[in-house]
């Protein structure tokens, strides 16, 4: 009862303090508000980003390795690719031999990367993504197909020349028609459509939306697969149960067993998973949280001298009424309390305050750019729970120098 009788009468006290001095009430939260938004937009846009490559990178596989020339990076450290870029392409042939040796694979697909124009109809799309993959591809990796089929056995090892392509090239090239059954003109020959990919939008590691994929015994017909600057990969996903270190070791070896190298001699080749990615994203954002705090500590400072300027001013205009309630009987610890309620009130308010520019800002830019914003509740607890740290913190000094007057003296006041 207390505690309800309390909070009330420091909401009270509050909402009068902002009918009353509005003006002055809005520019000492404005510090928080300020603060609270430069924090938790940080928080929110990077947990969106965060969120949105963390999608991306399951959605290839926490199990699949890919085994390539060059090793991907997240910075933090030296990258000798003068080394590196002497090394040789993975070769389909590897590919076949990789997925006879290897006992911990569950599929072993190779894939080789292109950028060429492709038209219909006396339209072009340039520097469409052509992929040429292996029969295995849609068993090892995801694919969202949504409208046609994937190659079917035959057409992948006779090379047939048929292609799925992607949302965003059968948007410019066909718009409201259907593409599967029509022909594009892909490598100087025509290649009947037979599916097209679902419109993924932004996707880390490369959208299908502007993918043209074919079978890679119809791509070698125009691609040396043999070159050393094609970009090709050799993607293996691990059987149900197979740690990713245990066949990264038995990949190692079959691939020097493969390319013959002696026990002196390094790998001439790298092998990739995601978990390089994600933990290099995990030291990236943990850098830019700490920004985020670095930036919006300042306002959150200067917001919370604010709420002590308040709480200063109100202790000085309730004098006699904290003489009153004294004389009545409260205890220290009841206008003690009493005061850090209302401060808290009022910095949690300027947080709430932020937190609603926030979520107008996330909804604005979620239909603007297509890219979805969510205010989750975990910031909003954070944004919240910073927003009272604060008023408590602001509000402990001039609250406890309330409690700590004297009665008769402050019955005496007349300001």
């Amino acid at each position: 009862m207390l505690f309800i009788k309390l909070f009330i009468e420091s909401f009270r006290f509050a909402l009068n303090a902002i009918v009353v001095n509005k003006v002055r009430t809005f520019l000492s939260l404005l510090g928080i508000t300020i603060g609270i938004f430069s924090v938790i937009s940080v928080f929110t846009v990077f947990d969106s980003i965060e969120r949105q490559i963390h999608s991306s990178i399951e959605s290839l596989g926490n199990n699949v390795l890919f085994i390539e020339k060059w090793p991907w990076s997240m910075g933090g450290g030296e990258y000798p690719w003068w080394k590196y870029m002497k090394r040789p392409e993975p070769r389909y042939s590897e590919m076949e031999e990789v997925a006879y040796r290897s006992h911990l694979a569950d599929g072993v697909t190779y894939y080789v990367a292109s950028s060429r124009n492709v038209k219909y109809n006396g339209k072009t799309y340039e520097n469409s993504d052509v992929i040429g993959v292996s029969h295995e591809y849609d068993a090892v990796m995801s694919l969202n197909i949504g409208e046609g089929r994937y190659f079917s056995q035959l057409e992948s090892q006779n090379g047939k020349a048929v292609a799925i392509i992607g949302s965003t090239i059968a948007e410019e090239l066909f718009g409201a028609l259907d593409p599967v059954g029509s022909k594009i003109l892909l490598f100087g020959q025509r290649a009947e459509i037979i599916g097209v990919f679902k419109k993924e939008g932004n996707k880390f590691g490369g959208s299908t939306d502007t993918w043209v994929m074919v079978p890679v015994n119809f791509a070698r017909n125009f691609l040396d697969l043999n070159a050393d600057n094609i970009g090709s990969a050799i993607i293996v996903r691990a059987k149900e149960g197979v740690a990713n270190d245990d066949l990264h070791d038995e990949l190692t070896g079959v691939m020097r067993s493969i390319r013959k190298l002696k026990p002196t001699v390094e790998d001439d080749f790298a092998i990739n998973e995601m978990s390089i990615i994600t933990q290099g994203f995990d030291k990236v954002f943990g850098v830019i949280s700490l920004v985020g705090w670095v930036i919006g500590g300042f306002s959150l400072l200067v917001g919370g001298f604010g709420i002590a300027n308040i709480m200063f001013v109100s202790v000085k205009e309730r004098t006699a009424q904290i003489g009153i309630q004294k004389s009545l009987g409260a205890k220290n610890y009841f206008i003690l309390l009493q005061f850090l309620f209302e401060a808290m009130f009022l910095a949690v308010l300027g947080g709430a305050l932020g937190l609603l520019i926030i979520y107008g800002g996330s909804v604005l830019v979620t239909h603007l750019f297509d890219f979805p914003i969510v205010l989750s509740l975990r910031n909003i607890t954070i944004g919240l729970t910073v927003s009272a740290g604060i008023g408590l913190v602001s509000g402990l000094f001039p609250a406890w120098s309330a409690s700590r007057l004297d009665p008769v003296e402050a019955m005496r006041s007349t300001f």
